[in-house]
């Protein structure tokens, strides 16, 4: 696991950023897996500009979502497909046909399941795919104590991750309890994963997922299994790792061919 430690989630975005605008340039035909909420916005916004500024190339990638709460089409403001439009999609010169979120009101749950796993291996596989953190180390919508070799499925949202999504909604009893999502085996598929976390409510969930032990209680330790794991932090939810200035001497004593530009 590759941990990078930045000043702030703004340059951790950027770089963030960075790193998947030279998978899409050194492949055009990329296979992005991406991700919603509060975490990528700012990594979201210099794609936009990267686009808009300095060319980068959209037309021929194609995406594929985590996660998408049961019951909301994606006409529903509170949707990821609706977030993903409004903060992505509709910025950049991407083929729509090309964007994949699971359909959280499909009429067969299980069969769009099953259906998203094949249309990633039609894809050829997810490149690289991009991640946030729960407060309770989930990744994706896998919640603690799930499989770590999970694939795409139908999950009940924990109480906290509902506590810590629900202010969007407007109230904790109007939030979905259910979600379509990426199993974790899903996910370590994918032939790079980049996960960003910032902030000091990350703290304990960035300790147990990068030194803790590799257990389902944290889903996001299982990317100490993947061959090609980047995460992400700022100083703030950087703060309980024993090994910090570890992570730091590592990266300040790569190669330029290992650094991102």
């Amino acid at each position: 696991m590759e941990v990078i430690i930045r000043d702030s989630a703004e340059i951790g975005c950027i770089l963030g950023a960075k790193i998947i605008a030279s998978v899409v340039r050194e492949k055009p035909d990329a296979v992005l897996g991406l991700a919603t909420g509060r975490t990528p916005l700012r990594l979201y916004q210099e794609l936009i500009r990267m686009h808009r500024e300095e060319g980068l190339d959209f037309s021929r990638v194609t995406t594929f979502n985590l996660d998408e709460y049961v019951g909301l089409g994606g006409d529903h403001v509170q949707s990821y497909r609706y977030f993903m439009r409004e903060n992505l999609f509709r910025h950049i010169n991407i083929d729509q046909k090309r964007t994949h979120v699971p359909d959280g009101v499909a009429k067969d749950l299980h069969a769009e399941c099953r259906s998203y796993e094949q249309r990633i291996l039609d894809a050829g596989g997810i490149d690289i795919q991009l991640l946030g953190l729960g407060r309770n180390g989930h990744i994706g919508f896998n919640e603690p104590t799930g499989s770590l070799r999970s694939r795409t499925w139908i999950k009940i949202l924990s109480e906290q991750t509902l506590r810590d999504n629900s202010a969007v909604f407007g109230s904790f009893e109007t939030m979905p309890k259910h979600a379509v999502t990426m199993g974790v085996g899903t996910i370590l598929d994918a032939r790079r994963c980049l996960l960003l976390a910032f902030g000091p409510a990350k703290v304990r969930a960035v300790e147990h997922m990068v030194e803790g032990p590799l257990s389902a209680i944290c889903p996001g330790s299982a990317l100490q299994l993947h061959p090609r794991a980047t995460v992400i932090l700022d100083e703030t939810s950087a703060a309980g790792l024993r090994y910090a200035d570890h992570y730091r001497w590592i990266d300040s004593h790569k190669f330029d061919w290992q650094r991102t530009k």
